[in-house]
């Protein structure tokens, strides 16, 4: 008889990001979690105290990935231009070990309609994706701060149009934002 490989905590985050995309927030539960993957419910409560911990775990690593997708767009990039062209092209393209190569960008920002919780991250993460953005584009010599509104607001966008994985169009935004120095 073959055993099972133990669950870690990864891969129960792993699938509630699936979830999350193909389901909605109403598959971040125990039960419909347990019979994806194929076990008991006793496997979840091993890791996670109850739903609500483990909907902040998926919150947690959701956040990390993104501020990391950031962070590391900012060390790898010489001047202000190059960076801003990069972090604009990816400030929304990220996913870890946890993410499972799943962007779950749209699916967080529409579970956040519906949870304050969740709003109240996706704000917090925003805010400083704004804030990275504009001093980026200040720093370029654009002052206007609505440029960086538009930058992430194309960046989200874009992620949900066929051929999503083509930055050229980002690209172009920001060869036309710079154009205006």
């Amino acid at each position: 008889m073959t055993s099972k490989p133990r669950l870690s905590k990864a891969d129960w985050l792993k699938t509630g990001f699936a979830a999350l995309a193909e389901d909605g927030p109403n598959a971040l539960k125990a039960e419909p979690l347990a019979r994806r993957l194929k076990t008991t419910k006793g496997s979840f409560y091993w890791h996670f105290a109850d739903v609500p911990a483990y909907q902040a775990a998926m919150l947690d690593v959701w956040e990390a990935e993104a501020l990391t997708a950031l962070t590391s767009v900012i060390e790898e990039e010489a001047n202000a231009a190059a960076r801003l062209r990069r972090l604009g092209e990816e400030v929304t393209d990220y996913g870890g070990e946890a993410l499972a190569d799943a962007n779950p960008e749209h699916a967080v920002r529409a579970w956040a309609k519906d949870d304050p919780k969740v709003a109240e991250r996706v704000a917090k993460v925003d805010a400083l994706r704004l804030d990275l953005l504009d001093g980026l584009l200040r720093e370029s010599g654009i002052s206007n701060p609505d440029w960086a509104r538009l930058i992430l607001a194309a960046s989200v966008g874009l992620k949900d149009l066929p051929a999503n994985d083509d930055t050229a169009p980002m690209g172009s935004l920001i060869d036309l934002v710079m154009s205006l120095r």
